[in-house]
């Protein structure tokens, strides 16, 4: 049976986010979940580790063919085999995708607030990244469309995350055509970071842009992988899926020494995943959405001064902690005074300092823990 309540020992296992701090510190910061996988994804790797040789990997067509059957069985998206390039992450495509397509001084819009690889990713390649912020309102996180068309024109490309990380936005059908019409209009590459796209909440269907119709699909570049929704990040696997041939041919070029193979265990990890994760999957979600409605009740009535928009997807929070005043922002206060380490919101855009990201994808124990940390810390602010 399936135990989200199970707290796991992380620490002293090479793991980024329980390595950061020390023992005292409760780690809530990188988008990493505090649950084991799916056991058909260990009885996979154990599986491939039964055979003694463990050399480069490749995509094997049975992983190919499972990628475009779940690509049609879940958005009614008929792609190819050929139109799929394994990737070791995400952040490598899309720093390749603006390498590959772009010019030195070309422009790159992000919606902002925005998650850090994705803000830093413009200007490794002296690029300009040019920031289209989402206004928060009492129904969500929405586009400001005349901001939105206006940087459009500045820009060559549109980096783009859905769903969005870090608010758990979901963008709407509508919202997706608007978005997909501007780009047209300017004549915009769209590269789509779409890795939370399995993790959405309340009966939420997912659109992948690419699939609102073949002008877009030619002009998009869309990133995935089972390494969020199945919290299998540290296997290095994820893939694109580039239906224009030419712009994939120049995408692959764009390697130029610096992307190497993807890891042959996480290859493995993803079929499994992919195959046979959906009850898993079901399940996790579940646990996650029931977290999310938690978070969302304690906050407003423990913190009625920090404002939360509920995330829509993902296992993450954006909270706007402006109110509070803390000093000498809200992470460094809630680190020093409570012991507990979310991710600081002056890294995902100008403007966000006083705003934190949460990552409840964890047992329901540790995250009452992390409440009852920000109320002690809440409570030292005047001492």
């Amino acid at each position: 049976m399936l135990d989200f309540d199970r707290i796991i020992e992380r620490r002293d296992t090479g793991s980024s986010k329980w390595s950061r701090y020390g023992a005292d510190v409760l780690p809530m910061w990188v988008a990493d979940m505090d649950f084991p996988s799916a056991p058909e994804i260990f009885d996979a790797i154990r599986r491939r580790l039964d055979h003694p040789c463990l050399g480069y990997g490749v995509g094997r067509d049975e992983l190919r063919h499972q990628i475009v059957s779940d690509m049609q069985t879940k958005y009614g998206w008929s792609i190819e085999p050929e139109d799929i390039v394994f990737l070791p992450g995400v952040e490598p495509g899309f720093n390749m995708a603006l390498k590959a397509m772009l010019q030195p001084g070309d422009g790159v819009v992000v919606q902002t607030p925005a998650y850090r690889p994705m803000l830093n990713a413009p200007s490794h390649w002296d690029m300009k990244r040019i920031d289209a912020p989402l206004l928060a309102t009492d129904d969500g996180y929405k586009i400001d469309l005349n901001d939105f068309d206006k940087k459009l024109g500045q820009a060559r490309a549109l980096l783009f995350c859905n769903p969005h990380n870090p608010t758990g936005k979901v963008f709407t059908p509508d919202e997706l055509q608007v978005i997909a019409a501007l780009c047209e209009r300017n004549d915009t590459l769209i590269i789509s970071d779409e890795i939370h796209c399995e993790l959405l909440f309340d009966n939420r269907t997912h659109v992948p842009v690419a699939t609102l119709s073949p002008e877009i699909a030619n002009r998009t570049i869309t990133l995935m992988s089972a390494a969020k929704t199945y919290n299998i990040a540290g296997l290095k696997t994820a893939f694109a899926i580039v239906q224009n041939k030419a712009m994939r041919e120049r995408f692959m070029a764009s390697k130029l020494g610096m992307v190497d193979s993807v890891n042959i265990l996480g290859l493995e990890a993803t079929l499994a995943a992919f195959r046979h994760g959906e009850a898993w999957k079901t399940a996790m979600l579940a646990y996650i959405q029931s977290n999310r409605d938690y978070l969302s009740q304690e906050v407003a009535s423990r913190f009625p001064e920090i404002r939360l928009i509920k995330a829509e997807s993902t296992f993450l929070a954006w909270l706007d902690c402006s109110a509070l005043d803390l000093k000498p922002d809200p992470q460094a206060h809630f680190l020093n005074h409570g012991k507990v380490g979310f991710s600081a919101g002056a890294e995902f855009g100008a403007g966000y300092e006083r705003f934190i990201r949460l990552n409840f994808g964890c047992p329901r124990a540790m995250l009452s823990d992390g409440l009852d940390r920000i109320e002690l810390a809440l409570s030292k602010r005047h001492g």
